[in-house]
C-alpha cells in the first residue's frame, strides 16, 4: 500500500501538465500572430509597390496621350490597348511604301514621347505593317502579296524613325499582311482603316536583337 502511495505521489500534479499545456497553446498562438502579422505587412507593402507602379504607368499614359493629342483629334492616329495606329493614307499612297511628307513629320513629333516612354519601362517599340484584303494587282506593284507590302512599310516607318532620332537598338519591324484587321473588309471605309501601321511596346527580349 505504501509502494502505491509513493507511485501515486510521484506522478506529476494535473494543474502542473495543464499549466504546460496552456504554455504550448500559448507559444503556438504567438508564432501564428507574429506570421500574420507578417504577411499583412508583406502584403501592404506588395499592395502599396502595386499602387505606385500603376500611377507611374499611368502619368506614362497621359504623357503619351498629351504628344498624340492633335494627330488624335484629327483622326490621324489612334490608340488602342496601348498600340498607337497610324492611318495608312497618312503614310503611305495606295500600293506604295514611298513616307508621304506628312507621316515623316507625324512621326517625328511621337518620337520624343515614346523614347521616354519607352525608357522609363524599360521595352522597345514593335512597329507592324497592315494591309487590307484585297490582292495585290499584278503588274501594278512590285510586291508578290499583302505580305511583302506590309513588311515594307513597316521597314519604311522603322528606318524613318531611326534617322529622326529613335534609337536602332529600341525598334524592330514585323509584318501582318492582310491578317489581325480592325473592322471587317466590307467596303472601301473598312478596307481604308485597315491600311496602317502600328506602334506598340514590347518587352525587351522579344527579339533576338540582344
Amino acid at each position: 500500500m505504501a509502494e502505491l502511495d509513493d507511485a501515486v505521489s510521484q506522478e506529476p500534479p494535473v494543474w502542473a501538465i495543464f499549466g504546460d499545456l496552456m504554455s504550448g497553446l500559448v507559444g503556438v498562438f504567438v508564432l501564428l500572430l507574429v506570421w500574420a502579422l507578417g504577411f499583412q505587412l508583406e502584403l501592404a507593402q506588395n499592395l502599396e509597390e502595386e499602387v505606385a507602379r500603376r500611377q507611374a504607368e499611368e502619368q506614362r499614359r497621359m504623357a503619351l496621350e498629351e504628344a498624340l493629342a492633335d494627330p488624335l483629334a484629327t483622326g490621324r492616329v489612334t490608340l488602342r490597348d496601348g498600340r498607337i495606329g497610324i492611318s495608312g493614307s497618312v503614310l503611305f499612297s495606295l500600293n506604295s511604301d514611298q513616307l508621304q511628307s506628312e507621316g515623316r513629320a507625324l512621326l517625328k513629333t511621337l518620337i520624343g514621347p515614346l523614347r521616354v516612354f519607352l525608357d522609363d519601362r524599360g521595352e522597345m517599340l514593335m512597329v507592324s505593317g497592315f494591309t487590307d484584303d484585297l490582292p495585290i494587282q499584278k503588274g501594278n506593284s512590285r510586291y508578290d502579296d499583302n505580305w511583302e507590302l506590309s513588311a515594307q512599310r513597316a521597314l519604311t516607318v522603322t528606318r524613318a524613325l531611326v534617322e529622326e532620332g529613335m534609337p536602332p537598338e529600341m525598334v524592330f519591324a514585323a509584318a501582318f499582311g492582310a491578317q489581325h484587321p480592325t473592322v471587317p473588309n466590307v467596303d472601301n471605309a473598312s478596307r481604308a482603316q485597315n491600311r496602317r501601321v502600328e506602334m506598340a511596346p514590347v518587352p525587351r527580349g522579344t527579339t533576338n536583337h540582344e
